[in-house]
């Protein structure tokens, strides 16, 4: 006599919701510009040709990508240059971020998580999916866990099969 022997997936029956902040990554490539090479000997911004320089930049190589721009040198940059940056970038980048790309990715995941209406997981038990094949900052772990922990029943890391738990509410006895 065969005895029938039931599997039953106990992950798919915890009720587990699986954040993967990988599915946020932007979408665009990320281009870094370096405005050094915008500087008198490197370092030192000489407004005319500064000016000048934007202005027959071929600025057209940004377009539908994301900027990320910095200075790899120790000049002093005045905030109009990131401001005409900006103004030169309009219309061909898909967002301007200040920064190297790693920065930019960093300041990209705090608007990106900050802005989104998370309510929809009231109560819930959240794995924040790990081991992501992009570079998601960990500063984006960071906050979402601080914005998901008044909202959530309990939070975890890693994958549903094999999680570490990082937060669980408290339930009042009422007593």
């Amino acid at each position: 006599m065969s005895e029938s022997v039931s599997l039953v997936n106990r992950v798919a029956n915890s009720g587990l919701i699986t954040i993967d902040l990988e599915d946020f990554y932007p979408a665009e490539e990320l281009i870094e510009l370096d405005i050094k090479q915008f500087l008198f000997k490197e370092l030192i911004i000489k407004e005319l040709d500064f000016r000048k320089a934007l202005q027959e930049y071929n600025w057209s190589q940004y377009d539908g990508k994301i900027l990320c721009v910095y200075c790899s040198t120790d000049a002093i940059i005045p905030t109009w240059a990131f401001m005409l940056i900006a103004r030169y970038a309009h219309g061909h980048v898909v967002n301007l971020f200040w920064g190297e790309a790693s920065r930019a990715l960093i300041q990209y995941f705090d608007f990106v998580i900050k802005s989104k209406d998370w309510s929809q997981f009231q109560g819930s038990k959240v794995v924040i999916k790990g081991c992501s094949h992009k570079p998601v900052p960990a500063s984006a772990y960071q906050s979402l866990t601080s914005i998901l922990m008044p909202i959530c029943s309990s939070i975890m890391y890693g994958e549903p099969c094999s999680t570490v738990p990082i937060y669980k509410q408290k339930i009042n006895s009422g007593a």
